[in-house]
């Protein structure tokens, strides 16, 4: 009997099933050892692949929780490719709606700024301008310049919690303790290893407006009175984040 791939799958992720009819031994006997164990190592390699993905969620929620939250996660979110660096990417949406979380309404936002610095990190790279080539707009084009961002560039907004302030408690000890309220991050990659800063509602909407083409006359409008644009081109240059001007 041939075990065709969706029974394989199926039995894979689901340890209540058992080991898919016409899966043999090489004596011929029902392979249900050896299955079981498969399908254990495949359960603990997907779950090792989310803690080290999201070590700040794990943190939050404590290593037993969150290896049993694997459990149910993998089993709804099989990987769709063989490359882990990308497996995760539904964690955020997961945890809106993972009943044991439902007290800690921050995870997701949390999840989200992991998934984007890993995102940031696989990102291609990219050339920086020189900072001199944004001095030389003639102010009368600057309006209309439009701002190539660098792949590796990815901005997390939170409408209701301090996810900068989260994530650094629980990376560096000497971190303030957060305080009530919604933030705003960008993630850069400048040299190596993303890099993670607060920014502004406004800087977070200038910046995204960027991201999808329009010319800073539109981003600043998008972004409203709040924007301090000095501060905020300073920042993008600093972290090599424009990569190209038209």
């Amino acid at each position: 009997m041939i075990v065709t791939q969706t029974a394989f799958r199926k039995g894979l992720l689901d340890p209540a099933l058992p080991a898919p009819e016409g899966l043999q031994n090489p004596d011929g006997a029902q392979a249900t050892k050896r299955f079981d164990v498969y399908r254990n190592n495949v359960a603990v390699s997907l779950s090792d692949a989310l803690e080290s993905a999201f070590p700040v969620v794990r943190k939050l929620v404590g290593d037993e929780f969150f290896r049993a939250m694997a459990g149910v996660y993998l089993r709804k979110f099989p990987p769709s490719s063989p490359l882990m660096m990308h497996y995760g990417e539904h964690l955020p949406q997961f945890l809106t709606r993972f009943e044991p979380t439902k007290n800690h309404r921050y995870l997701p936002d949390i999840a989200r700024v992991e998934l984007a610095i890993r995102k940031s990190y696989h990102a291609a790279d990219a050339e920086p301008i020189d900072g001199q080539a944004l001095a030389a707009v003639a102010p009368e084009d600057l309006m209309a310049l439009q701002m190539t961002i660098a792949p590796a560039v990815q901005v997390v907004s939170s409408k209701d919690y301090p996810i900068h302030a989260i994530y650094m408690a629980n990376t560096r000890e000497d971190a303030p303790k957060p305080e009530p309220g919604a933030e705003s991050v960008l993630i850069a990659r400048p040299h190596f290893d993303p890099t993670i800063h607060k920014i502004s509602t406004a800087d977070a909407s200038c910046i995204k407006a960027l991201q999808e083409g329009k010319s800073l006359g539109l981003a600043l409008a998008e972004a409203g009175d709040d924007l301090d644009l000095g501060a905020t081109l300073g920042l993008l240059l600093s972290q090599r984040a424009i990569i190209e001007l038209n």
